[in-house]
């Protein structure tokens, strides 16, 4: 049985700590590693390692710090097929998927390449007489990166865009799929990033909130539930840590009479169950309007299925398992207490059936029809149940969104530029679709949600993600030349 190992100070170690958490392949229910409850002691270790190696790195030329992560891209894309396949056994979505997560990831090195230019400060002459003003963007310290499980590739390489402003890390993987972290910081020592750099502590969550609160971190990058997000923002604050916390989802679709159904079906369908529907951009209610609600709903039905569950590589499974046990118990009880409290169940995931993987962890995609009020529409349900709703008109459909307590993502499908820009205009929500089911931003645009979806003033990725690895230090100056 595979013991995943710490990364601390360049030097792969053994946790000390004598408690393990099982991280299991979902569609065969089998045990592939083990992951540890790293120590306190382990932690300080950590920690002292990114700080006694954050001034020589820190002082090391941007341009040379581009070097290593320009190294790290194309190390990422001679091991992607290896890395995909563990993102499918740890995680359970489809090999595809797993290749299109680290499409994105490598996205993410390669924008964070570019820290000569995003680096520049800013200059101004004379704002005084004989005075100049200027500022400088400094690093600031050791970071801490705590991703979630869904994304085991792409969230943790947000440590590209702190390492390349000039900060230490220290990531904590998700318990539940720890190791593709640890393969991409495999290939981080192959290439030879200096000794502190970049480390890895394993835990649960009382590992990350030593971390969090430690003396010597500066900031948090986290990235889960709402509830968490919240949790991390508040603890991070508390201690006088950066927080950049982004939080749960619970995002509306909006058909409108005049959309070409047949065009955009496929796309809202994945935009629906792709990645087993374990994601923050996933469509979680669809607004349709009542004149075509009848036409939409059945090509929709009919659509969804088609999905063919089982293992992630096998090449005819279009949806995964999902990622636990746990999981699928939590999703089976959102299910019954639907039922319970009115919705109607249009299509039952819990009917599919996989014989080839009879203990996976599958559940098939499941539609209700559904009213605000009732907790299925109105909070994260995380994974492959999605509601659908009649409503009179385009007014009444942007009210239901906004009255929603998330405000991720927002998504309108419509032939009228009128419709979509006051969409765009009226929804408030940190992401907007026209038409694009999963609206998530490219490597060199932010990302984050409003509401309960985000807490910090910092969303993530790109030029943001500077902003938030950095701090300006500005400088006014006057020389007044020897006397």
């Amino acid at each position: 049985m595979l013991k995943l190992r710490n990364y601390i100070g360049g030097v792969w170690v053994e946790s000390k700590g004598d408690k393990y958490i099982e991280v299991t392949n979902p569609a065969f229910d089998e045990v592939i590693a083990l992951c540890p409850e790293s120590t306190k002691e382990e932690v300080e270790e950590a920690v002292k390692s990114a700080k006694e190696a954050f001034w020589e790195w820190r002082s090391t030329p941007p341009p040379v710090r581009a070097e290593y992560l320009f190294k790290l891209k194309y190390k990422i894309e001679e091991n992607k097929e290896e890395l995909a396949e563990i993102i499918v056994n740890e995680h359970g979505k489809t090999f595809e998927e797993a290749m299109g997560e680290l499409t994105r990831g490598i996205q993410y090195v390669e924008h964070a390449c570019a820290i000569t230019e995003l680096l520049k400060g800013d200059f101004s002459e004379d704002v005084g007489r004989g005075v100049d003003e200027y500022y400088i963007r400094e690093p600031l310290g050791p970071f801490v990166i705590l991703p979630p499980f869904n994304f085991p590739a792409m969230i943790p390489l947000y440590f590209g865009w702190a390492v390349a402003a000039g900060n230490t890390v220290i990531i904590k993987p998700s318990e539940i799929c720890p190791m593709t972290t640890n393969k991409i910081v495999e290939l981080c020592h192959e290439i030879g990033f200096p000794k502190g750099v970049i480390n890895v502590v394993h835990g649960g969550p009382g590992v990350g909130k030593a971390l969090v609160t430690h003396r010597d971190v500066v900031g948090v990058t986290f990235v889960g539930s709402s509830r968490v997000a919240e949790e991390v923002y508040k603890l991070a604050t508390s201690h006088g840590k950066r927080a950049q916390c982004q939080g749960g989802a619970k995002n509306h679709a909006l058909v409108m009479e005049d959309a070409n159904l047949d065009g955009i079906m496929q796309n809202l369908v994945n935009s629906c169950f792709g990645h087993t529907g374990e994601r923050c951009f996933a469509i979680s209610n669809i607004l349709v309007i009542e004149d075509i609600y009848k036409e939409f709903l059945d090509k929709f039905l009919k659509l969804v299925k088609k999905i063919k569950l089982g293992y992630g590589m096998d090449k005819d499974v279009t949806m995964g398992p999902v990622v636990t046990k746990e999981a699928l118990k939590r999703l089976l009880n959102e299910i019954e207490l639907a039922i319970k409290e009115g919705a109607k169940l249009l299509l039952d995931g819990r009917e599919y059936k996989v014989e080839k993987y009879p203990k996976g962890y599958f559940l098939g995609p499941t539609v209700f029809e559904a009213e605000p009020g009732m907790r299925v529409f109105d909070e994260e349900v995380f994974g492959p149940v999605r509601c659908i709703k009649s409503v009179k008109n385009f007014d009444e459909a942007v009210s239901i969104i906004n009255r929603s307590r998330y405000g991720h993502t927002a998504v309108i499908y419509t032939e009228s530029g009128k419709y979509a820009r006051d969409f765009v205009r009226m929804v408030n929500t940190g992401q907007v679709g026209i038409n694009v089911g999963t609206p998530a931003p490219i490597a060199f645009y932010p990302v984050g949600g409003r509401k309960t979806s985000f807490y910090g003033s910092t969303r993530g990725r790109a030029n943001d993600a500077i902003d938030f690895y950095t701090d300006k230090k500005v400088v006014v100056s006057r020389w007044l030349g020897r006397r």
